[in-house]
């Protein structure tokens, strides 16, 4: 029987500023899980938290995109809204972007990251879950995962991998998709994926037809016509066996890749890898944070999680994004640490170069 593995997380309101999930909501949302799990609609639930993002990883049977299991969560996030307005905690439902639950919360505000899938006889999975960065952000880390034998040996070792696996990647500003294979198209998908601001991958596909890998690519600013909070994208990718190794999934993540986001979602900063006791925005609303909670699925339980980041082994990747950040704070509001303007399509700077745009004369 195929089961759904669905990681569903919202802004519902920050503890201090945009910085963190205040402990009420995360107990009104536990308690929305288990009384979905007690009426048969889950199978088992995990509420956690990363950044300012209230987050729920669900198991269950009714498949992608749900109605039913979108309904729970929007209603889980709804009471914490309210909870959130009685401890005036900041931006108390800003991820909510419409009254009423339109029947499925893609393009309502709330990020999302379904997948269906068999079981198999051990169903290792990594629910990485990033914060105060965009869509966009594990690109460099998927690539990293399922096309560069430098990281995953496996792809050169492993009989089952060796054939590589199938990119559906996004435009996130047209809305298209396209299927690039790596490794025979992998310059091609190099091209699209190296512009992480406007494409991003949303699914990785093994040569079988198994769905390894999929991302949330959902544009909040794009969907509120304004910038109202990072997009914080959530990960699941599923290890061993034919897939990629824990150790493989987690080793792009040595590294703090430069991303989008940071303060106003307008800046470049470092993608520092963090347990979850430390997924909370900090210098600077930053720097990005992302988690990684390892699960075993068994029967559809969620056996975990491991805080896999939780691990002096990305001490040196903590330290150099603190360096990084240094660096790039000397900038101020200079490009490369500020986005360029043609990026921030959302945020004020449009209205004023608008207001400027008569006093501009022609250069003679």
């Amino acid at each position: 029987m195929p089961q759904t593995l669905s990681v569903i997380k919202a802004a519902v309101g920050g503890f201090v500023g945009q910085s963190a999930v205040h402990p009420d909501l995360l107990t009104v949302a536990s308690e929305a899980v288990e009384r979905s799990v007690q009426a048969g609609l889950l199978i088992d639930g995990h509420v956690t938290h990363c950044g300012e993002d209230l987050v729920l990883i669900v198991s269950h049977e009714h498949g992608e995109d749900a109605e039913a299991v979108h309904r729970f969560a929007w209603d889980a996030f709804v009471e914490g809204t309210a909870v959130a307005r009685q401890l005036k905690l900041y931006g108390a439902g800003q991820d909510l972007l419409v009254d009423t639950f339109p029947g499925s919360v893609i393009g309502a505000g709330p990020v999302s990251a379904e997948l269906q899938f068999e079981e198999r006889t051990s169903e290792p999975v990594i629910v990485f879950l990033a914060s105060g960065t965009s869509t966009g952000a594990f690109n460099i880390p998927l690539y990293k995962t399922f096309a560069d034998p430098f990281n995953t040996p496996g792809l050169v070792m492993a009989e089952s991998m060796h054939a590589g696996f199938a990119f559906e990647v996004h435009d996130v500003k047209d809305q298209r998709k396209i299927m690039l294979g790596a490794p025979e198209e992998l310059y091609d998908l190099l091209v699209f994926i190296g512009a992480s601001s406007r494409y991003a991958v949303k699914r990785v596909v093994s040569r079988g037809g198994d769905v390894v890998a999929v991302a949330s690519t959902d544009k909040l600013a794009a969907t509120a016509g304004r910038y109202v909070g990072s997009d914080d994208p959530a990960l699941i990718v599923r290890c061993q066996g034919d897939f990629p190794a824990v150790g493989e999934a987690l080793e792009p993540f040595t590294t703090p890749w430069a991303v989008e986001g940071f303060m106003r979602g307008s800046h470049i900063g470092p993608l520092m890898p963090v347990a979850t006791a430390n997924a909370q925005a900090g210098r600077f609303d930053g720097p990005p944070r992302v988690v990684a909670l390892g699960f075993q699925l068994a029967e559809g339980q969620l056996v975990g999680p491991r805080d896999l980041f939780d691990d002096p082994s990305f001490d040196n990747a903590r330290a150099e994004a603190n360096t990084v950040t240094d660096y790039l704070r000397k900038h101020g509001p200079f490009e490369p640490h500020r986005l360029p303007l043609d990026e921030m399509e959302f945020m004020t700077m449009p209205s004023v170069t608008e207001k400027l745009d008569p006093r501009w004369m022609e250069i003679r």
